[in-house]
């Protein structure tokens, strides 16, 4: 542009109008080049991918009542009266391995003797952690519930009707044309899925607001058995929530905590061992819970493969890229026992946010990916702190 208009300023008025003249001899030529340019920039700018801004995130803190001490939760289980002595003392064993401390929380259900997983007790628990993070989230970021064009909510184990998603239209009367959506049954990687969705829909539709709301509900979904692969999760999972404003605004660049890169997924459904590693099922006497199976760090290690493999050309120096590359086709082709080059992902990113699972998870996560301590610190205190609040650890 700076060219043309030296170029310009140059220009006589004969200059001008011999040009004008050129162009009315040529103005077939003109026409259609002008068309082919406009259509041209029309769909570039129509098919463009648009940025995704995280405006702001708002995380629901439980009220200190619901605080559960390792020696009351031991206690409580004692009075309840369902769990025998070897699951006593596998409970005590795994909870103070767990990496969890003494702030995490349950829900008020929990807190009763006998507990009262009702129904309503689980609405009350979901309202309560949804709506108390949506309240910040709106105060935060001054953006009124009717601006919102898209919501995308997920909870894996609790899906009632009306859905939850419903819920919170009904809560903040939201407009009437909201592209609205629940998923369920997806566990922890929820939340990636979640944003995944909210970013496609906002490549779709322009100038708008995506909410994503994550939780997970304890209250029907606490196990009250003997079967040691389901009394894990009663012991890492405890109640949290979490929401997140997206934009596909320009305006909002400025404002905006982060901007959407890349987003990974691989999805491990076909093979039976990864379908079968967290499924909630009832044991030989009835009694339904989440079952957690020895497979699962060995199917999280080779997601985590599969993810990093696809993420790796994207983010990686050329010369990590290389050597990742070099090992795997000496892997496929020479059959060679080549240990697999793990790319040092230390080069390309400052933090990590590792799913807060549970202390075997992040110590195995820290151990593959080669990450100092202070790489997973976040992590390790988000467990500790919060427990395993499930798809919205992240």
């Amino acid at each position: 542009m700076a060219v043309i208009i030296v170029q310009a300023s140059r220009l006589s008025l004969n200059d001008i109008h011999q040009t004008w003249l050129h162009l009315e001899h040529n103005l077939v030529y003109v026409v259609v080049l002008s068309a082919f340019v406009l259509v041209g920039s029309t769909g570039y700018f129509m098919t463009r991918k648009r940025s995704v801004y995280l405006v702001d995130y708002a995380c629901y803190l439980p009220p200190s009542k619901l605080k559960v001490e390792h020696d009351r939760f031991m206690k409580h289980c004692k009075l309840m009266g369902c769990f025998d002595e070897t699951s006593l003392v596998f409970l005590d064993k795994i909870l103070g391995r767990s990496g969890l401390g003494e702030e995490t929380c349950a829900p008020e259900a929990m807190h009763c003797l006998p507990p009262k997983p009702s129904m309503e007790a689980a609405r009350q628990e979901t309202e309560q952690v949804m709506f108390g993070a949506l309240d910040t989230l709106f105060a935060n970021t001054n953006v009124k519930p009717k601006d919102v064009g898209i919501l995308v909510v997920n909870c894996s184990l609790f899906n009632p009707t009306p859905s939850l998603s419903s819920m919170i239209i009904n809560k903040y009367k939201m407009r009437g044309n909201i592209k609205s959506f629940n998923l369920g049954g997806m566990g922890c990687s929820a939340s990636v899925i979640a944003v995944d969705l909210a970013k496609d829909m906002l490549q779709v539709h322009r100038n708008n607001y995506a909410i994503v709301v994550s939780t997970e509900n304890i209250t029907q979904n606490w196990y009250f058995g003997n079967k040691k692969a389901m009394l894990l999760p009663n012991c890492l999972f405890r109640i949290g929530g979490a929401a997140v404003l997206l934009s596909n605004k320009l305006v909002d660049r400025r404002r905006s905590k982060y901007k959407l890169i890349h987003v990974v997924r691989t999805h491990c459904g076909a093979n039976n061992k990864a379908f079968n590693c967290v499924r909630q099922e009832q044991d030989d006497i009835g009694k339904t819970g989440v079952s957690l199976s020895k497979d699962l760090m060995t199917i999280a290690g080779n997601a985590l493969k599969s993810n990093i493999t696809t993420l790796g050309p994207f983010v990686l120096p050329i010369s990590e890229q290389i050597l990742f590359f070099v090992t795997l086709v000496a892997n496929k082709l020479i059959n060679a026992k080549i240990k697999p080059y793990i790319p040092d992902f230390k080069l390309s990113f400052e933090h990590f946010c590792i799913h807060a699972g549970g202390r075997a998870v992040i110590d195995e996560l820290e151990k593959n990916l080669h990450l100092l301590p202070v790489h997973v610190e976040a992590s390790r205190m988000t467990l500790h702190r919060f427990g395993n609040i499930s798809s919205s650890s992240i």
